[in-house]
């Protein structure tokens, strides 16, 4: 009898100390993970895919009102029923290489906290024939709101600085507020669901933090924003480009009449190496390349190297950091300096915004206005002539 309930005794020890040791182990597994994983692991294809196809020998004819690109009738017929996107794309050196912004039709770039960049791509005219992915999404920013508003633009970001009523955050750095107030066309990723948006731990080939993991589908968020009466016509009936000032284009001059300004380096933040901007020109494509951190700045995506065909430097004041989460400030709207590249030639002029909603317009020495030449469109925001050496 004393024998088997020793047995009883030991045979309950052992199960207490495996539940023990399995519960300890699992516990540990998924505190670890908890702060990196916060939605399904599974990387999916999109549920919702391009089904456009275009035909090589028909004409492009058809000018695109972002940045001057030509594209077929079908691909207007496509895009004209819809209204630019605007998602934002950050620059940290663990998020790299992003997805998307080769297909952007122009991009913002601009510091955010901590001195690290963040991109702000503006889709239209390059989305009809491929669900293009857009990655990592992040947050959002005053003044990017400020350049969505010259599109009157969807916009996918991942939550964003300050509601109304959060008072840690200055009232001038409260984008999310401003979204609400302003009206804009939110795609909000807190309001969107898997599979449209959800976070790819895998996306890299290394492992990254949860804030670097978002994806976002072009077709998906278009067709949530068809959902939401945001077409080319918003709910209201007003088209996105109603009061919309497109920029003036021209044709790639000839080989012989290009320039000779050969590289543009850019430093946002004095010490901040990983985020040195560097656009090498290519007098025979005559387009330039893009370096970041020492290392071609390729998309994902399809491995090429992110190019430009003007490279923007918009000169503006910085304020701040303006409240204890570094948020900062730039001025948006008013003038300023330029620097403007393109065709090998460096144009030293202005720029001048007039209010949130009007276009950002770029002049040359004498006042008027720089033509660009036709292709993807880079803007830069510096706060000193200093930054920029070519």
């Amino acid at each position: 009898m004393k024998n088997l309930k020793l047995a009883q005794i030991l045979v309950g020890l052992a199960l207490y100390l495996i539940s023990t040791g399995v519960s300890f182990a699992a516990f540990n597994l998924t505190s670890t993970q908890s702060s990196q994983i916060t939605s399904p692991l599974v990387n999916v294809s999109p549920s919702i895919k391009a089904q456009y196809k275009v035909d090589p020998s028909v004409p492009r004819d058809q000018l695109c009102p972002l940045n001057g690109v030509m594209y077929t009738q079908q691909e207007k017929e496509i895009y004209d029923k819809r209204r630019p996107l605007a998602v934002m794309i950050e620059n940290s050196d663990e998020s790299r290489p992003q997805s998307g912004l080769s297909r952007a039709d122009i991009v913002y770039e601009a510091i955010a906290e901590g001195w690290i960049t963040r991109m702000m791509g503006v889709f239209y005219c390059n989305t009809p024939m491929e669900n293009i992915v857009f990655a990592p999404v992040r947050s959002a920013r005053t003044y990017f709101v400020d350049w969505v508003s010259e599109y009157d633009a969807l916009y996918n970001h991942v939550g964003g600085a300050g509601r109304c009523s959060d008072d840690t955050v200055d009232n001038r750095a409260k984008a999310l507020c401003q979204i609400d107030r302003f009206g804009i066309k939110d795609l909000d990723q807190f309001g969107i669901g898997f599979p449209d948006c959800y976070r790819n731990p895998d996306r890299l080939n290394h492992p990254v933090a949860t804030e670097h993991t978002m994806v976002c589908f072009s077709e998906n968020l278009y067709k949530i924003a068809e959902k939401r009466e945001w077409t080319n016509v918003d709910d209201k009936g007003i088209p996105w480009d109603k009061s919309f000032d497109p920029w003036q284009f021209k044709d790639d001059p000839k080989l012989e009449d290009r320039g000779t300004v050969s590289s543009i380096k850019i430093v946002f933040a004095e010490g901040y190496d990983k985020y040195i901007g560097l656009w090498q020109y290519d007098k025979e494509t005559n387009s330039y390349k893009r370096s970041t951190g020492g290392q071609p700045h390729l998309d994902l995506e399809n491995k090429e190297q992110l190019i430009a065909k003007n490279v923007i430097i918009q000169l503006s004041k910085i304020t701040g950091p303006v409240d204890d989460h570094g948020h900062i400030l730039y001025q948006t709207i008013g003038n300023s300096k330029a620097i403007i590249f393109q065709d090998g030639k460096a144009i030293v002029g202005s720029w001048s915004k007039k209010s949130r909603l009007s276009r950002t317009l770029f002049y040359d020495s004498v006042g008027k206005e720089v033509v660009m030449t036709r292709g993807p469109i880079w803007i830069e925001l510096l706060d000193s002539e200093q930054k920029v050496t070519y």
